[in-house]
């Protein structure tokens, strides 16, 4: 799992970096402020759960265990949920799928919250 982990999370991080260069640099100017800003918290949040994924994939070998697991798995999840739908919100401009983001925030939290239990059962 730690290679899935840290392959997963070095390619979000390689997404993210891209994805928040093109919202700077590609869509300044062409997006309104608050659908652009939209654009940055999703970039922004896809960075910090890709170097969660890469914590992951070290604790897979410090405290190995379904904890561990779940937490990187709910990290990826949160990452397609929460980034992605606000990609597409600022994209699109469809509203709707300004709903989808708190499932994705879900994720990340219970993500943590597995990653705590991880550290402290051993």
């Amino acid at each position: 799992m730690d290679k899935i982990f840290f392959a997963l999370g070095a390619a979000s991080a390689l997404i993210a970096v891209a994805a928040g260069a093109f919202g700077a640099h590609g869509l300044a100017g062409r997006l309104p402020v608050d659908r652009l800003a939209t654009f940055e918290t999703a970039s922004r949040y896809q960075i910090y759960h890709a170097l969660a994924l890469l914590a992951v994939a070290w604790a897979t070998t410090r405290w190995p265990g379904a904890a561990t697991s779940a937490s990187g798995w709910l990290f990826v999840a949160g990452t397609v949920l929460f980034s992605g739908s606000l990609y597409a919100l600022s994209l699109t401009g469809v509203r709707w799928l300004g709903a989808i983001t708190p499932l994705g925030g879900v994720a990340f939290l219970a993500g943590w919250a597995c990653l705590v239990w991880a550290a402290a059962r051993t």
